[in-house]
C-alpha cells in the first residue's frame, strides 16, 4: 500500500510497511488525510505529534533519509538524514528527489494520505 505525503506543494509517495501501527494508521485516514505540525529536531529529522496512540512494535533501528517511523506510540517522525533508536516501522519514500529541500531547516505541515 502506498501514502501520499504532502509538504508545502511537493507530493511524495511512501511504501508502508506491514504491521499494526500502520493499520492503525491507513484506518485514520480512511475518513481524512492527517495533517501534522512538524518541527526539526537535532538537524536529522522532523517530530510531530499524531493526536493519538497507536499499537507499537519497536525495534532497535538505524534509519535513513526518507524513512518515516512512530516515536513512543504517538509521535510521527520523518527522517532527513540517520538515526538509530527503537522506533516503530511505518514506511520510506520511494523517490528522494527534493526530500531535503521540501523539508527545509524550520518547522513544516505535512499531510499523509492514503494514495
Amino acid at each position: 500500500m502506498k501514502l501520499n505525503v504532502l509538504i508545502g506543494n511537493i507530493f511524495f509517495t511512501d511504501s508502508l510497511e506491514e504491521n499494526e501501527a500502520v493499520d492503525a494508521l491507513v484506518e485514520m485516514m480512511e475518513d481524512a488525510p492527517i495533517v501534522i505540525e512538524m518541527r526539526d529536531y537535532s538537524g536529522f529529522e522532523k517530530v510531530g505529534a499524531l493526536g493519538t496512540s497507536l499499537p507499537s512494535s519497536n525495534s532497535q533501528t538505524t534509519t535513513q533519509a526518507g524513512d518515516i517511523v512512530l516515536y513512543n506510540d504517538n509521535q510521527i517522525v520523518i527522517f532527513y538524514g540517520s538515526n538509530a533508536w527503537s522506533y516503530t516501522r511505518l514506511g520510506h519514500i520511494d523517490d528522494l528527489t527534493g526530500w531535503e529541500d521540501a523539508l527545509g531547516s524550520g518547522d513544516v505541515t505535512v499531510i499523509f494520505s492514503l494514495n
